[in-house]
C-alpha cells in the first residue's frame, strides 16, 4: 500500500503556490506510505539546450555536507560545461549546456556514491528516506514552484527501503512516475528491456514499468500510444500516476484495485489515493470529483 498525489494548476497565479498546496496533500498519505516519500516538480523550461539533473549524495560520506561547489568547479574544469548547482541538502540541481551524458559519464567517474535521480529542462526530483512530513520540511517543499507535480507516500513492498527506491521513478528525461500496486511480471519486462540497452539501477518494480513507458516514447508512440501498450504488456495491479514536461497522466489498471481519486476546478487538478488529502484545497467543495474508470486514460495538459 502507497499513496499517490499529483497537481496541475492551470492559472499562472498559482505556480508560487504549488508546493503549499501540495505539502498537506502528502501529508495526508502518511499511514499509506511511512518509510519514504518524495515529488517531482516541473519548472520552468530552461534556455536554449540546457538541462539539469538531480544529484543525490545521501550515500556519500559527506551527505548533507557533500561539496557541491567543489563538483561544479571540477565538472566545468574537465568539460566546459557551463554548469551551476542549487542545494537542499543532500539534493542539488545541476544545470549544464552540454549533453546529459556526457555530465552523468563524469560524474560516476568523479564519485561513484553519487546517485542521479532526474535529467531534463523542467524536471527537478526530490526523494529521501523518512515520513512524509520529515522529508517535506527536508527539502522545503513548501516553497516549491511550477506548472505541476507528482508525488508519493511509500510502504515497501517489492524491495528495500533506500532512497534510490522511494518513488518517483525516472527515465530519459521529463519523464517520471509514481505507483500504487504491484506488478507481477516486472522481471520479464527487465529481460525484454535490457538486450536493448537499456540499463536499471534498482531491483523495484516500478522501475520497469516507468522504463518499459520512457522506452515506449522514444520509440515514437504518443503518451496515450505508450499507456495502451503498458495495457498490454504490464501485468498486476496499479494506478499510475506520471508527468511530462507538458502533461499529468493517470490510469488505473483493469481491475482498478488501487484507490484514486481526481478534483478538477477552472484552478487546478488534484490527485490522490484518498479524499482526505484534497479536502484542504481552495475551492474543492464545488470541484469536479470523480474516482477514475478502470483501463482509461486521463491525460491533462500543463
Amino acid at each position: 500500500m502507497c499513496g499517490i498525489v499529483g497537481l496541475l494548476v492551470k492559472k499562472p497565479a498559482l505556480r508560487e503556490q504549488l508546493g503549499r498546496l501540495m505539502v498537506p496533500m502528502l501529508i495526508g498519505m502518511t499511514e499509506r506510505g511511512p518509510d519514504s516519500a518524495g515529488l517531482a516538480v516541473f519548472t520552468p523550461k530552461l534556455n536554449g539546450e540546457r538541462r539539469k539533473i538531480s544529484v543525490y549524495s545521501g550515500f556519500t560520506p559527506a551527505g548533507d555536507a557533500y561539496d557541491w561547489n567543489g563538483l561544479v568547479t571540477a565538472l566545468n574544469g574537465a568539460l566546459r560545461a557551463d554548469a551551476i548547482v542549487e542545494t537542499k541538502g543532500n539534493h542539488a540541481i545541476v544545470a549544464f549546456g552540454i549533453a546529459p551524458a556526457a555530465v552523468k559519464e563524469w560524474i560516476g567517474a568523479y564519485d561513484p556514491a553519487l546517485h542521479v535521480f532526474s535529467t531534463g529542462q523542467r524536471i527537478d526530483l526530490y526523494k529521501d528516506t523518512g515520513t512524509p512530513e520529515e522529508v517535506a520540511l527536508r527539502y522545503d517543499f513548501a516553497d516549491l514552484k511550477g506548472t505541476h507535480l507528482v508525488g508519493h507516500t511509500r510502504m515497501a513492498t517489492e524491495s528495500a527501503v533506500t532512497p534510490d527506491r522511494a518513488h518517483p521513478f525516472t527515465a530519459g528525461e521529463d519523464f517520471c512516475l509514481v505507483h500504487n500496486g504491484s506488478l507481477s511480471n516486472h522481471h520479464e519486462i527487465r529481460r525484454m528491456l535490457e538486450p536493448k540497452g537499456i540499463h536499471f539501477d534498482t531491483d523495484n518494480d516500478t522501475e520497469a514499468a516507468t522504463r518499459f513507458i520512457e522506452w515506449r516514447l522514444r520509440e515514437g508512440d504518443t503518451l496515450q500510444q505508450a499507456l495502451q501498450q503498458g495495457f498490454d504488456v504490464l501485468d498486476g495491479f496499479y494506478t499510475f500516476l506520471m508527468g511530462t514536461a507538458t502533461e499529468l497522466a493517470l490510469i488505473r489498471d483493469p481491475f482498478a484495485c488501487k484507490p484514486a481519486v481526481v478534483a478538477e476546478t477552472d484552478d487546478y487538478v488534484a490527485i490522490a489515493s484518498e479524499f482526505r488529502s484534497l479536502a484542504h484545497l481552495p475551492g474543492v467543495n464545488h470541484a469536479k470529483v470523480f474516482e477514475p474508470a478502470p483501463e482509461e486514460m486521463y491525460v491533462w495538459k500543463a
